[in-house]
């Protein structure tokens, strides 16, 4: 876990980057009805943009909220750091997909037309199976891996 304000924000930008990467490869795959090539340098327009407004909204919003529900289901003094991880993650994608899939509801979708609800309620539904296996198995060890974080909550050695 990022102990020094420079490991947040190095931990931050790399999340960011990875989980808008891989929601807007996936979210373009189903607009062309399939994944092809190209469709993984298509996103690189919308990525920057997109990371800021994530990192913005989980720095004031997501991640606060998270960390409190996740630490209502469990006790990281007493709980295995995987389970602590785990929790966040789960929190974080809970709280972040409903978020920016209004975000893009709004800003791809038709904005705020009289089916904004139900385009909105939709996109949350096809996103949020993804957003939560991409963050669980790709983005948080791919992430923590980069950064050399531990699972102790006692070291701030890399890992092997």
């Amino acid at each position: 876990m990022p102990k020094t304000k420079a490991q947040k924000i190095l931990f931050s930008v790399l999340m960011s980057f990875v989980m808008v990467y891989g929601m807007e490869v996936y979210n373009s795959a189903i607009l062309h009805r399939g994944l092809t090539n190209a469709l993984f340098l298509l996103p690189m327009g919308e990525v920057l943009i997109l990371m800021a407004v994530v990192m913005g909204l989980e720095t004031f919003i997501g991640g606060p909220l998270a960390r409190r529900l996740a630490f209502g289901l469990i006790d990281p003094s007493k709980d295995r750091p995987i389970a602590v991880i785990l929790a966040i993650q789960i929190m974080t994608v809970c709280i972040m997909c409903p978020i920016m899939s209004l975000v893009a509801t709004i800003a791809f979708k038709g904005g705020l037309d009289p089916q904004a609800a139900a385009i909105w309620v939709q996109t949350v539904a096809i996103n949020f199976p993804m957003a939560l296996c991409w963050q669980l198995f790709i983005a948080g060890p791919l992430v923590r891996r980069i950064v050399g974080y531990s699972l102790s909550p006692h070291t701030n050695k890399k890992m092997l």
